[in-house]
């Protein structure tokens, strides 16, 4: 369509293509929005997502459920996550009552405070009874009944993805099932011992996932629990 000009030209400005093709201006493209971090402004939402652990430690009379809810940030989105938010832990027994409440009020205000809460782990598997440590069930040694509660938490942090497992692979799992067949063999012992470990009853502890689970087959030293050899 020819447009003829009969005014004087005072100024002038180049259209964009698409603008003249659709006869309208486009609007600001948003930039993209940030995403939503934990912290402890965070209001809690009317439902969160829980799991809940058993225990049953021989240092308390009752077994402890420790229960672990997480919040959803950012759903439905490229950047949604899943983060523990608080934690309970309940039992009929009495006797550690008031120190279990403290450190779960601890452990939820830590959660809710965000950023990176995996260092709980460490410092609770770091704990060390005085009196002295026990073997769970599977032959794994808990240096304390906090350390097992600083283990749950751990299973649960690998669970969501905010730390990563240490799971073996199948062809890892399938030597060490061989190697373990080839030294009860030779040994021709039960595989249980009064530890209640599913392992040999004369492996020792290994020093890397503290399971009695160590034994020496030709001179080496290996963890049919997680691996470990002292032979490479």
């Amino acid at each position: 369509m020819t447009v003829k000009i009969s005014n004087k030209i005072v100024g002038y400005r180049v259209k964009k293509a698409d603008a003249e093709t659709t006869g309208e201006h486009q609007a600001p493209v948003k930039a993209d929005t940030k995403p939503v971090e934990m912290n402890e402004n965070i209001e809690r939402p009317d439902f969160l997502l829980g799991t809940t652990y058993k225990i049953k430690p021989p240092v308390a009379e009752h077994a402890m459920y420790i229960t672990i809810n997480d919040i959803l940030l950012n759903e439905d989105t490229d950047h949604e996550s899943r983060q523990p938010y608080e934690v309970f832990i309940n039992s009929k027994s009495m006797e550690h009552f008031q120190w279990v409440i403290a450190l779960t009020r601890v452990i939820s205000a830590v959660f809710r405070k965000g950023g990176d809460v995996t260092f709980l782990v460490e410092e609770l598997r770091s704990v060390y009874d005085p009196n002295g440590g026990y073997f769970k069930k599977g032959g794994v040694f808990m240096p304390s009944l906090v350390a097992e509660i600083g283990a749950v938490i751990e299973k649960h942090l690998k669970a969501i993805g905010l730390l990563e497992s240490d799971e073996l692979s199948e062809t890892t799992k399938r030597i060490l099932a061989e190697k373990r067949a080839e030294f009860e063999a030779s040994q021709n012992k039960a595989t249980n011992d009064d530890s209640g470990s599913d392992y040999t009853a004369n492996a020792t502890m290994c020093g890397k996932c503290s399971t009695k689970a160590v034994i020496v087959m030709d001179g080496c030293a290996t963890c049919l629990s997680c691996g470990d050899s002292k032979c490479g």
